[in-house]
């Protein structure tokens, strides 16, 4: 029987990871400690996205949006010195629902914009526990709002946004996209990468547990800090576990991609098929060989060049 194995490329990436980790007596934290996992994963995102190649074209201008309890949001419009005219994309940051900031996730935005022309609209949504339920979807929600009002004074085309987001942010979009259905608020597409939908994967996978970068245990740790007590029970709204949601009609046309290694994989193929059965236009993506953040671990891999470039085409086709 042949099995699924790791990119060698990854695969060589991650024991040079995993090396100077042993070698600074870095230690994981304890199952459900978010703020030690905050801090830790805080400083390796920042690390991963800061080695992106430089974007000397792109450039970001701060703004505010209101959420719906009164808070303000933090947005970062970030555009290209010659700008693709029309669309825009919504960027929910990744985290697992506990961490990433804008200044974590500054360089990926600014090489995405770089590659593609497209100006990104970056949310600074609160995170748990802090924030817990449904509050991050809201927040990304009261972003995607603020773009489409502001759409015509920052030269897009209301009917070309996009909301896009990765890992933890992927989720937290799913469900501002749940939310912007609900209230009639048009996306032409929900780009979802990797996404965390399902607050029910905590039960280690052995096939997948032994190369999981985000861990079961990581990912408990995560949905504990959104849900508390309701974790994995009867009352949890989608627009905090997206994978929760019974009724797809009507959902913005999804792109949906995923590594066969991450823990998200099955989630990520279940959501997707979801939206096709209620007739909604998903392109879904498998890549083989790969574990959660697969994109960026060998940002020269073969595999990574493959994944970018889908996302530039989706992109700059919206």
């Amino acid at each position: 029987m042949t099995q699924m194995t790791m990119d060698p490329e990854i695969a060589a990436v991650l024991m040079a990871q995993a090396e100077a980790a042993a070698a600074s007596g870095l230690v994981m934290p304890e199952r459900g400690d978010a703020f030690t996992l905050r801090a830790i994963m805080d400083q390796i995102l920042l690390l991963t996205y800061s080695a992106l190649p430089d974007a000397p074209d792109v450039s970001v201008t701060s703004f505010t949006a209101t959420a719906h309890d009164g808070a303000d949001i933090e947005l970062r419009w970030y555009t290209r010195k010659d700008p693709l005219t029309g669309p825009a994309v919504v960027y929910i940051h990744g985290g697992g629902m506990i961490c990433g900031t804008l200044d974590t996730h500054d360089g990926l935005v600014r090489h995405y914009v770089q590659l593609t022309g497209v100006p990104f609209l970056a949310v600074g949504y609160r995170l748990a526990p802090e924030f817990p339920g449904t509050i991050p979807a809201q927040d990304a929600f009261a972003a995607v709002q603020w773009m489409v009002d502001h759409a015509v004074e920052l030269g897009v085309d209301p009917g070309r946004i996009a909301l896009m987001g990765d890992s933890g942010g992927g989720g937290v979009g799913a469900g501002a996209a749940i939310l912007a259905r609900d209230n009639g608020v048009h996306l032409s597409k929900q780009i979802l990468i990797y996404p965390m939908l399902d607050d029910r994967n905590t039960t280690p996978d052995p096939l997948m547990a032994p190369t999981a970068t985000w861990t079961y245990d990581n990912n408990y740790t995560g949905w504990t800090a959104l849900l508390g007590d309701d974790l994995g029970g009867p009352d949890v709204s989608p627009l905090a576990a997206p994978a929760r949601l019974s009724d797809f009609r009507g959902l913005a046309p999804s792109y949906v991609e995923v590594a066969e290694l991450d823990i998200f994989r099955d989630e990520s193929i279940a959501y997707a098929q979801q939206l096709l059965r209620a007739g909604v236009s998903c392109e879904l993506h498998v890549h083989p060989g790969g574990p959660h953040v697969h994109d960026w671990l060998n940002p020269n891999g073969s595999l990574s060049r493959r994944v970018v470039a889908d996302r530039v085409r989706v992109i700059t086709t919206l």
